[in-house]
């Protein structure tokens, strides 16, 4: 199985590099620091299984994985991540990952994971599970769900600070798209400023920064 692992921490693609292969026999590990280079990868190396982080410098994992999918439409891919808020594993289904399961989650978890998504299984950690089962959209949640998922990764973007320019080439978008889409989310949003745009991204945990 050749699995390709694609996250910006080197240690962590280290991590899960020296476990898999124990457990997994023959295992190729591919390595790729951002969504950019997930492409290229993927493209050159035709993986087994993706193992990508939603986080990422550039263009988001979502993103990558809905280019990787646009190209091959059986491409399996797995989202392990920070993250684990409902709407997040959301749109990592909706973007269309066979598995999602959070950085905090134990090896075995991993292992079960990359097992059965490699046999075409769907896999998502319990606690994301039952918070998928569980949650009550509140107001914010209820707001974001009405995002394309276009308009989310430009939302993601907006709030992580990267500017219309930015945002145009990482997507490769016209600037008037962008401009366009802006003016949608925040219309459908009800705000005005890029400070309530953030605010309302850090209250939905789609958007976290470290202390």
């Amino acid at each position: 199985m050749k699995i390709l692992i694609t996250d910006d921490h080197s240690v962590v693609r280290q991590g899960y590099a020296s476990v898999l292969p124990t457990v997994l026999e023959p295992c190729e590990i591919v390595e790729a620091s951002s969504g950019e280079e997930a492409l290229e990868q993927y493209a050159a190396q035709k993986p087994d299984l993706v193992i990508m982080d939603i986080n990422l410098p550039g263009i988001s994992g979502i993103e990558a994985a809905t280019r990787i999918l646009e190209q091959d439409r059986d491409a399996k891919i797995m989202f392990f991540s920070m993250y684990d808020e409902a709407l997040m594993v959301k749109q990592a289904l909706d973007a269309g990952a066979m598995g999602y399961i959070t950085k905090s989650g134990s090896p075995q978890i991993l292992l079960e994971a990359v097992s059965r998504i490699a046999k075409g299984e769907i896999f998502i950690e319990y606690d994301l599970v039952m918070k998928l089962a569980l949650n009550n959209q509140n107001v914010t949640d209820g707001k974001l769900r009405d995002l394309t998922q276009r308009e989310f990764e430009v939302f993601v973007m907006l709030a992580r600070g990267q500017s219309n320019q930015v945002i145009s080439d990482t997507l490769d978008l016209n600037i008037k798209t962008v401009s366009n889409y802006v003016t949608t989310i925040k219309s459908k949003l009800g705000i005005s400023s890029s400070a309530e745009l953030v605010h309302l991204a850090v209250e939905a945990g789609v958007v976290k920064f470290a202390p």
